[in-house]
Formats: structure tokens, sequence, C-alpha cells
């Protein structure tokens, strides 16, 4: 693609981004969400590849679906309150503009298209779906978390974090792994939403985080399957032990970066009597660590790390600075919790 162009789309991913973070008005927001999704078709077709095609189609469909969801809620708001203001949507039309929020994000039992989406793109396309196209429809859900039904956010988190467990298992490609991942990870999030909001936020900067993480590590193995980064060991022994960890850390082992997250998920349900709620996604998260583990063994034990004779392999790629600061946050961001949340 021609590099003007690829700057123009990232330019519009960036103003609709800004457009929907800093409208109180739900007509604004929505156009900014139409212009992220349109801003990243392009990017999905720049390999002209019939997968691509069809990932995109899919993608479109979907979100123009959710859109159309949203615009129709937001109008009956409008019509009852008076007023297009986000923090204030009527009572109504509160369900509707979270399951169509939702759908954007990819959510169980509204997921169906994120894996088979991410499947047919770029490394690199997956990482601003998987992370980019997040953020405002989940600044959208923070906005409004104080008037969704928190039975419905409940459902919807239990039900995200048991599919993205069980969809992972038995999966060999590195691009559907990270769909069931988010989904799974979206469903920690959106369980907690109604009840602290600020720990929802905290979850999310770090999902980002290590989804960032292991995305660029893949693309800088330039591997798709992971068969392909057991076989790395012996190109880039660092990166390969570190991909390891940062599946622990998306895991939620301690005392990498993703767990802190899940502990104050788990604690905060406690503290507000949904002892029930905690058993039931703590039960359906050892799905994805059982997933995750399995990985994990694929990657460090089916391959002895024996040295390749040929010096080339050592140098035939070098993480740069960003990876290795993104890496580090990925793994160590445990005794800064605190701090963050406090900030």
């Amino acid at each position: 693609m021609n590099p003007i162009a690829t700057m123009m789309f990232l330019t519009s991913l960036a103003i609709g981004t800004t457009i929907t973070l800093s409208s109180h008005h739900w007509l604004l927001a929505w156009i900014g969400l139409e212009i992220n999704t349109l801003a990243l078709l392009p990017i999905m077709t720049k390999t002209p590849h019939p997968r691509a095609i069809e990932a995109a189609t899919k993608y479109f469909l979907t979100q123009a679906t959710a859109s159309a969801l949203m615009l129709f809620s937001c109008l009956i708001s409008a019509m009852q309150t008076g007023e297009w203001d986000i923090n204030t949507p009527s009572n109504l039309t509160t369900n509707s503009l979270s399951i169509a929020i939702m759908m954007k994000l990819g959510l169980a039992p509204m997921h169906f298209w994120l894996p088979e989406v991410l499947q047919g793109i770029p490394l690199m396309t997956g990482l601003i779906l998987s992370t980019w196209q997040k953020i405002p429809p989940m600044i959208l859900l923070l906005q409004i978390s104080h008037s969704v039904n928190l039975n419905l956010t409940v459902i919807v988190g239990l039900t995200s974090v048991l599919i993205g467990g069980w969809g992972g298992i038995g999966q060999t490609q590195i691009r559907k792994i990270m769909a069931f991942s988010s989904i799974g990870h979206l469903g920690w999030i959106i369980t907690i939403l109604k009840l602290n909001p600020q720990l929802s936020l905290f979850n999310f900067i770090l999902y980002v985080v290590m989804t960032t993480a292991m995305f660029l590590s893949v693309i800088t193995l330039s591997t798709t399957k992971m068969s392909q980064i057991s076989t790395s060991w012996t190109k880039n022994p660092a990166l390969t032990t570190t991909i390891m960890l940062i599946l622990l850390s998306l895991a939620g082992l301690p005392p990498l970066t993703g767990f802190p997250p899940k502990l104050l998920i788990i604690m905060e349900l406690i503290k507000q009597n949904m002892l029930i709620s905690a058993s039931l996604i703590m039960l359906a998260s050892l799905l994805t660590l059982f997933f995750y583990l399995r990985l994990t063994y694929i990657i460090t034990l089916t391959l002895s790390p024996n040295t390749h004779n040929s010096t080339i392999w050592r140098t035939a790629t070098k993480p740069s600075l960003v990876l290795t600061i993104i890496n580090t946050m990925a793994l160590t961001l445990l005794p800064l919790t605190p701090t963050i949340l406090f900030t």
C-alpha cells in the first residue's frame, strides 16, 4: 500500500478515536466510531487475499449492525429525554446501547466475528484491531457504567470468560488464540464494570499492554503458528522465553503483570457479596489457564534448546526499544499496581 495512503488511514483512525473520546454527544461518539471502522477496512485489505477480503466483509457487517443498533438506541433516548448527552441515557435504551457496544468489542455471545476476522488479517492489523479499536467502545461503556444493568454485565462477562477459555483450547494459530484471549480478558473487565469502573479501566490498560507485547513479539519473529515459535529458539532465545512469560502473564499467574487485575476483581466481587459470580469466574478462568499452560509447554518444552551452528540465526531478529519496553511492562508491573491505582 502507498505510504501516503497508509498514513492517511492511520490519521483517520486517530481522529475517529479522538472524536469519540472527547465527545459528550451520542451523535458525535457514533460518528467517531464510524470513522474508526471505515479507516480500518482499507488497512485490512491492503493485501488483496480472499481471506483478508472475507475478514473485512465480516468486520464491516458486524460493525454496521452494532452501529445501527447504537444509533437507533440513541435516537429513542433523545426522544425520551430531550437531550443527546452520553451520561444521561434513558432507562429504556441502556440495555440496547450496552449490547451494541459489547458487539463492537466482541464480547460473548456476540463474539463470533472476532476470531474469524483476526485470523484473516496480518499481524500488525490484528494488533490495531485488538487494542486501538477496543479503546473507543470501552470508554463509552465506562461513561455509561453508572446506568448499565448489573445482571447484563455479569452474565455477559461470565459467558465471555467461559467462551474465551473454551474456544482457545485446541487452537494452534496465534491470531485465533489472541482473539479468544481478548474475549476472555474483556469478560473480566465487563464483569466489574458496574461495581468499580476504575478497576475496569486499570484492567483494560494492562490488557492493552500485554496484548501489544504479544503481538509485537510474534511480529518480530514473523510467526503465525505456535509450532513456528517453538522452533524460533535458535533464532532468538531471549524473545522466545519472553513470549512464554507473556503467555503466563496473560493467564494471570503471579508475580507477573496479569495477576493484579484478576486478584482485585475477585476481591471486589467478594466485597460486594457476589460469591457465586466470583466462584464461577474463577472456575471459568481455569479453562483459560489450561490453554495458556499448554501453549507455554509447546513453546519451551517440545524442542530442546540447542544452539544452532550458524551465527547468522542469532542476528536474524533484533528486538527494538519499543518491544523491549512493552515486554518489560507486560511482565513487571505487579509492584507498581498500588501506585497506578492511586493515580
